[in-house]
């Protein structure tokens, strides 16, 4: 059993007390960079650290009035450091601090989501283990096709979820980069080592050439890589919506006691876990869209981004969160119906098993064209009939010139469709 459910730490990465810790520090770490180069007296970056404190109800209360976030949140630090406040962002642009605190965030967020995406992969790894050989029906179009086994589809997520990993580590590196470039990206009043300085101890790479913005080409990647996680966790819980029909019900979301599933029909269990990630993955595709929306600026910048950011990507972080949590939650535990995947199995009466008699046929000499022709018209008149499949094969004087009864037997074993199972446990690590 998993440890957590929920994780209200994403939350509180982007609460304003975070955010204008993050301001503050840029601010000193800036200051401290200031007085090694001299641009400011040596012990002024000390005093102000010492001093430096921030009350977000007064800096909504200046911000009322001034209409700046950054201006409010200067001048209320600077009601506490006194006279030497004159040093704080020397040579500074907002979008400096506001940026190089996004990115700081954003990286904060993306590790969250990486534990997340670990936590959901080894749940997946359990349970592909745990039914590497409960076999079931494979559909293909929604229809019957071969066996398969549940682990496979178990392992077949666990190796998407390690993809998103991989995906989700790349797009945070893209992200992690901070800016003290100046009004618009010159260094004009500002020397590139305090950039450097600045990003050195906020675990951020210095962009290597900016405007008065970072480019947010890179907060598109981010989104849009939360929206791909937000894609496999929908394409998970489809499959499972579709397992848990009434009339298929081969797997189910776990119905704890007490739960109730419809206010007018009692006997529901629905997979409403599943649903809502399914339907909260598309506000992700949606805010993706909006972050793309955001690359085009005018010139050196314009502030179209400012407002949609502030939305979509606390949103996206603390949702994507949600959704990983919760769907690993549903994972771990899913309740399976092996007995109905066997009976769903033989619902056809052996017609899963065509293809094995097609090879059989052509691998005893029989023209491709002829085996087909043959298998089909029997696998129609079952599909017609409901009659046994191998029965109807074994009356056909054509088959059995060809097939022996033990050669159609073989064709028929079980066995044969998951002999390789175990080979793409290997392939994937999740060998026992």
């Amino acid at each position: 059993m998993i440890p957590r459910y929920t994780r209200p730490q994403m939350g509180k990465i982007w609460e304003d007390e975070n955010k204008f810790r993050i301001w503050l520090e840029i601010e000193l770490l800036a200051c401290e960079a200031q007085t090694r180069l001299g641009v400011i007296p040596g012990t002024a970056a000390k005093r102000i650290r010492e001093k430096a404190k921030f009350d977000v109800a007064r800096i909504a209360e200046i911000e009322s009035e001034v209409k700046h976030d950054v201006i409010a949140f200067l001048t209320n630090v600077g009601e506490y450091v006194g006279e030497e406040s004159r040093f704080l962002h020397v040579g500074m642009t907002s979008s400096d601090v506001l940026d190089t605190a996004l990115a700081v965030q954003m990286k904060q967020s993306a590790e969250m989501l990486l534990e997340d995406l670990s936590q959901l992969k080894t749940v997946l790894g359990q349970r592909a283990k745990e039914h590497k050989l409960t076999v079931m029906i494979g559909r293909t179009h929604g229809v019957h096709a071969e066996p398969v086994t549940l682990g496979l589809k178990f392992a077949l997520w666990y190796a998407e979820t390690d993809r998103n990993l991989r995906r989700l580590r790349e797009a945070m590196k893209t992200i992690a980069v901070g800016q003290i470039s100046g009004a618009v990206g010159t260094y004009a009043h500002v020397d590139p080592r305090v950039e450097r300085h600045v990003c050195e101890h906020l675990g951020l790479e210095p962009a290597p050439i900016s405007t008065q913005v970072l480019q947010r080409d890179r907060h598109a990647e981010f989104m849009n890589t939360l929206a791909l996680v937000g894609c496999s966790l929908e394409k998970f819980a489809t499959e499972i919506r579709h397992l848990q029909k009434t009339e298929v019900l081969e797997v189910e979301e776990f119905f704890s006691e007490g739960q109730k599933g419809s206010s007018a029909m009692p006997h529901k269990r629905n997979p409403i876990m599943c649903e809502r990630i399914a339907g909260l993955s598309r506000i992700l595709r949606g805010n993706a869209l909006a972050a793309m929306e955001n690359v085009a600026l005018w010139h050196e910048r314009d502030i179209t981004h400012s407002s949609v950011e502030r939305v979509i990507i606390p949103d996206s972080c603390v949702l994507l969160d949600y959704m990983i949590v919760q769907f690993t939650r549903v994972v771990d535990q899913l309740t399976v119906y092996p007995e109905n995947m066997k009976k769903n199995l033989q619902s056809t009466h052996g017609l899963v098993f065509s293809q094995s008699v097609l090879l059989a046929l052509t691998t005893k000499g029989m023209k491709r064209e002829d085996a087909y022709r043959i298998v089909q018209s029997h696998a129609m008149a079952v599909w017609r009939n409901g009659k046994s499949f191998r029965e109807s094969l074994a009356a056909d004087p054509e088959i059995s010139a060809k097939l022996s009864p033990k050669e159609l037997e073989e064709a028929f074993d079980d066995e044969k469709n998951v002999r390789h199972v175990e080979s793409v446990f290997k392939r994937l690590g999740l060998s026992s």
